[in-house]
């Protein structure tokens, strides 16, 4: 038998293909558009927020990253970041909470064992830590501290890098960042961009 194609079948084949050529056109086009005025408007938001160091990225002021020792060893020459339940710590690929509860004794525990570490590291009394330097924020990846976690720290960093306690607390101040539109959420540190500048305070390479 030979199929009946039916009537006004090509035009309809004919408007659904030019529907479709208009609509990639149209997505490309926005697509291109959309990059054009981020590169030209915000070219730094637009390329992932990169720091750079030397000629090369050292990470994004977005995402954490860690500033201890493979092990976990905190380094003392640099500022330190709050804790990450993402991943192995601070992994883009699996962002999120631990997921415990505030009455969860394995995150009480590890609350515990993270102000006693921070607290003889900085040589300070457990009660002076701040919540967020024991807490990991609900991303796994903040790449803030408090100003109060970033002023704790100042001290030993200083004798780790032998740079006066008065300079590196006049840093972490310039890094104090307020909140969004003056009061939307806390003041923040972001600490890569306070290490950053730290590395460069210090040309010594204590880091």
């Amino acid at each position: 038998m030979t199929a009946v194609v039916p009537r006004g079948s090509a035009r309809q084949v004919w408007v659904a293909l030019r529907v479709l050529l208009a609509l990639t056109a149209l997505t490309v086009l926005y697509t291109l558009l959309i990059t054009a005025v981020g590169q030209l408007a915000l070219p730094p938001a637009a390329n992932g927020s990169l720091l750079t160091s030397g000629g090369r990225a050292i990470g994004s002021s977005l995402i954490g990253q860690s500033f201890t020792t493979a092990k976990g060893a905190i380094l003392p020459q640099w500022f330190q970041s709050r804790p990450s339940a993402a991943g192995a710590g601070y992994d883009a690929t699996a962002s999120g909470p631990s997921n415990l509860g505030p009455n969860n004794r394995s995150l009480a525990r590890s609350i515990e064992q993270r102000r006693t570490t921070l607290a003889k590291a900085f040589g300070v009394s457990p009660a002076a830590i701040p919540p967020d330097a024991v807490t990991a924020s609900a991303s796994g990846l903040d790449p803030d501290v408090s100003p109060a976690f970033a002023r704790l720290q100042a001290p030993a960093v200083a004798r780790a890098r032998h740079l006066t306690v008065a300079t590196v607390r006049a840093l972490v101040e310039r890094f104090v960042q307020p909140p969004g539109l003056g009061y939307l959420g806390a003041p923040t540190v972001n600490v890569l961009r306070l290490n950053a500048a730290l590395a460069k305070m210090d040309p010594a390479g204590n880091g």
